[in-house]
């Protein structure tokens, strides 16, 4: 397992350095092809390897997690909510905190379960507003942005930056231009402006797609996706790092699939 990880970080090294060259992405995609298909190919690694850990143990809850983020990281959201299903099932406990569940709901398009489950995150954790984020993306999907306002999960105490100015962003008091403005003038490093934009960026064009603006959410998805600091800072920005490259890459064959035939 360590050694698909240690793969996998390599690889992404490799292909955000080179769609930051001239022509390498270029509004199309913001990783090239053949550094796509070697994540696939770690990712394929990652499923084989689970799925021998699940054989030899049914009872592995590690085995179906790994599983579960291989077939995640795939595309395949439906099959990966059955293993974070089974995970649940092997050990109850899992469920309350499996924010990883809750956003394959969301990919699945299962909005309603999504939300619930972020709503059952906030009962074990009170302070992050990454969860209440989430919670808005499905409430929106499943009742229109109205409603989602009108649930946003209340938080008494304050979370890292830039969640709080993201937070105001779905909340209706905060615009896109704002929130970069205030990350790009704030007097911190290099590497946590780095972490700072990757999340304003990815949930800014989260925030776009939901309101069905596709052009403006590809924009700021791609440049999440090309971020140097997410794809190798821990396993949840890692993780984080999937759901923007996803997400671009579904609005894009979403894209090419309306665009006239001649």
């Amino acid at each position: 397992m360590l050694r698909i990880l240690t793969c996998i970080a390599i690889t992404l090294l490799t292909s955000l350095s080179l769609a930051q060259e001239p022509g390498a992405g270029d509004g199309t995609n913001p990783l090239s092809e053949e550094r796509l298909a070697e994540l696939e190919k770690d990712f394929q690694s990652l499923l084989d390897e689970s799925a021998a850990a699940i054989a030899r143990n049914p009872q592995s809850l590690r085995g179906y997690s790994e599983h579960g983020d291989a077939l995640f990281f795939l595309g395949r959201f439906k099959e990966a909510v059955a293993d974070y299903d089974q995970m649940i099932e092997l050990e109850p406990k899992e469920k309350a905190s499996h924010w990883r569940r809750g956003i394959a709901l969301f990919y699945a398009e299962q909005f309603e379960d999504a939300a619930a489950q972020f709503e059952s995150y906030h009962s074990f954790d009170q302070i992050d507003r990454e969860n209440g984020i989430w919670r808005y993306l499905s409430q929106h999907r499943a009742h229109g942005q109205a409603k989602a306002r009108e649930g946003l999960l209340k938080y008494q105490k304050d979370d890292r930056e830039p969640f709080p100015a993201v937070y105001k962003l779905f909340a209706g008091t905060m615009t896109p231009d704002e929130i970069l403005e205030q990350i790009n003038t704030a007097k911190i490093s290099k590497t946590e402006r780095e972490k700072r934009l990757f999340y304003a960026h990815l949930y800014i064009g989260l925030n776009h797609a939901v309101e069905g603006e596709d052009e403006q959410a590809r924009k700021h998805l791609s440049l999440a996706t090309r971020n140097t600091w997410s794809p190798t800072s821990g396993y949840g920005p890692h993780y984080m790092w999937q759901v923007g490259r996803l997400h671009e890459s579904l609005l894009r064959n979403k894209q090419s699939k309306d665009q006239p035939r001649n």
